[in-house]
Parts: structure tokens; C-alpha cells; sequence
């Protein structure tokens, strides 16, 4: 079969979950991503990120704008529960002509980390980029030397590919790149997996797991 392109870049819509919701990145959420990025432990997020943790409401504001200015395409993600913005997220390497599509400058607050609603951030990312938009390739990228940030894309279904020594020079350091990524031929079964972890009697009343997302196989 002949591959297709996608139908389109995404668009500046909200993308809607059971916990959490993706809006457009505004300077109405600086004040929210200010408080988790400076909160005891946040700004230690920002170790492999291209940015450093943010200082003030006017630089967070400004780094808004400047994200909007660009080419990239950045969401803040929305805790349902309490409506606060607990970290962002962005498309990037947009190439709808090629089907392939990157989630990157990921920033996940430590009141969301390592809990469904990272997980769902990531899933709604998928779902429109494989159901909505067509897209053959979904990437993840990161530094080598990340070990939480390879070990979660592997949690989360996509398969490492390989490095790209000495890839740039990032924060003063040389970087090796680990690729990663997802295919539209494996997201049925992975969507299946999302869906059944996802689901709200698969969590105890203090939100906990019962059962480990298994996108292995």
C-alpha cells in the first residue's frame, strides 16, 4: 500500500479526557506552571530540558509568548479535578507530508508525574495524532543520559530505535539523542491497552493502579 500523508498539522484545539484536558499554552496558565515549576523538587525537572526552571511570573509569561512564536505547537495540561495547569507538553518536528509527528519539551509537574494523568497527557497526544489526523510515526526523544525519560517511552509503548551520538550541545554538555517511536500499525493494540489502564475502576480511591499498563505484548 501506498503511504499517506497526514491529513493536517494539529491545530490549536483542546483535546479532551477523563482526567485531564489539553488547552492551547496561553499566559493565563503562567501562574499555574510557575508554582509547579518552582515548588520543592519542580525546578529539578528542568535538568534535561532545553530551558532552565522558570524565575518569575513575567519570564514564565514571556517564555509563553516565545513558545507561541515559533513552530512548535504547545498545550498546557489541565488537571480536571482542580482545573490547575500541572505541566505542558508540544508538538514538534511537525511533518504531516512525511505522516511523522514528535511529543516533545515535555514538562509533566511533580503533582503529575508518574500518574495517569501524565499517562492520559500522552494518550490524547497519540489517539489524535494516529485517529484524528492520520499520522504513520509518532516520535519521543531525549537525552541518552535521561534514564527516567527512556525507561517512561518504553512504559508507554514506543520502541527505541537507536542514538545519535554527539547530537548537539545542550546547557554547556555534549548530548547523545535516544530516538524512540510508535507506528500507526501498532497503536490498535496499544490504544486497546491505554483505554483498559485508563479506565476508572482500574485505579482505588486514592488513585493508585491496580494494574500495570502492559504495552509489551
Amino acid at each position: 500500500m501506498t503511504p499517506q500523508p497526514a491529513k493536517s498539522a494539529p491545530q490549536r484545539i483542546a483535546l479532551e479526557g477523563a482526567y485531564v484536558r489539553l488547552e492551547p499554552l496561553e499566559p493565563g496558565h503562567a501562574a499555574d506552571l510557575l508554582a509547579v515549576s518552582t515548588m520543592e523538587g519542580g525546578a529539578e525537572r528542568y535538568r534535561w530540558l532545553f530551558s532552565n526552571a522558570p524565575t518569575s511570573l513575567d519570564d514564565m509569561q514571556a517564555r509563553i509568548t516565545a513558545a507561541n512564536a515559533g513552530s512548535d505547537l504547545s498545550v498546557a495540561i489541565i488537571d480536571k479535578s482542580t482545573g490547575k495547569a500541572l505541566g505542558q507538553q508540544s508538538w514538534m518536528r511537525i511533518r504531516p507530508e512525511h505522516g511523522s509527528i514528535e511529543i516533545g519539551g515535555v514538562y509533566w509537574g511533580l503533582p503529575m508525574a508518574r500518574s495517569r494523568l501524565a499517562t492520559e497527557a500522552l494518550y490524547l497526544f497519540a489517539r489524535h495524532a494516529f485517529d484524528d489526523l492520520g499520522y504513520r510515526r509518532f516520535e519521543w526523544k531525549c537525552n541518552n543520559a535521561n534514564e527516567p525519560s527512556k525507561a517512561a517511552a518504553t512504559r508507554v509503548g514506543f520502541t527505541f530505535e537507536g542514538i545519535f551520538r554527539q547530537d548537539m550541545i545542550l546547557k554547556g554538555e555534549s548530548r547523545d539523542t535516544a530516538w524512540f517511536s510508535m507506528l500507526d500499525s501498532e497503536w490498535p493494540a496499544l490504544r486497546a491497552e491505554y483505554q483498559r489502564w485508563l479506565a476508572p475502576d482500574n485505579f482505588d480511591a486514592d488513585g493508585q493502579q491496580k494494574s500495570r499498563l502492559a504495552t509489551r505484548g
